[in-house]
C-alpha cells in the first residue's frame, strides 16, 4: 500500500528532524489537531503535545535516528509499520511497531506505539 508507505516515512520524518520549526511543521501537517500518541514511556496529544515528547525522545537520545524496517502495510483507516533507533555509531538501540489511525483528512490521528526490544 503506497499510502502506508508515505505516511510511515513521513512520520518518522518528523521524529528524526533536530530543527524545531521543521519539526513542527511536519508534525502539523501529518497529525490532525487533535491527535495522541501514546506508547509504554510517553504519550502526547495535539500538535504542541506530540512536538514536545518527539523533542524530549531527541534530547534523551542525541544524534539517533529512526528507520524504518520492513514494509508498511494497512488496510482501512488502519496503518501499522516497525521501526528501528540507530545510536551514532550505526548500532540498533531499540526497535518496536507502530498502529495508527488515518483521519478523513489522510492525517494520523492516533498512534500507539510498541517496544519490541531496548538495548
Amino acid at each position: 500500500m503506497e499510502r502506508a508507505d508515505s505516511l510511515a516515512r513521513q512520520y518518522l520524518a518528523a521524529w528524526n528532524e533536530r530543527n524545531a520549526s521543521e519539526r513542527g511543521a511536519l508534525v502539523a501537517r501529518l497529525f490532525t489537531l487533535d491527535a495522541r500518541y501514546l506508547d509504554p514511556m510517553m504519550d502526547g496529544a495535539g500538535h504542541d503535545g506530540i512536538d514536545a515528547l518527539i523533542a524530549a525522545a531527541q534530547q534523551h537520545f542525541p544524534g539517533h535516528r529512526f528507520e524504518l524496517a520492513g514494509t508498511p502495510d494497512g488496510h482501512h483507516d488502519v496503518l501499522r509499520f516497525a521501526w528501528t533507533l540507530h545510536a551514532p555509531d550505526g548500532n540498533e538501540v531499540a526497535r518496536g511497531l507502530d498502529v495508527a489511525t488515518i483521519a478523513g483528512d489522510g492525517r494520523l490521528a492516533s498512534v500507539t506505539g510498541f517496544l519490541d526490544h531496548a538495548a
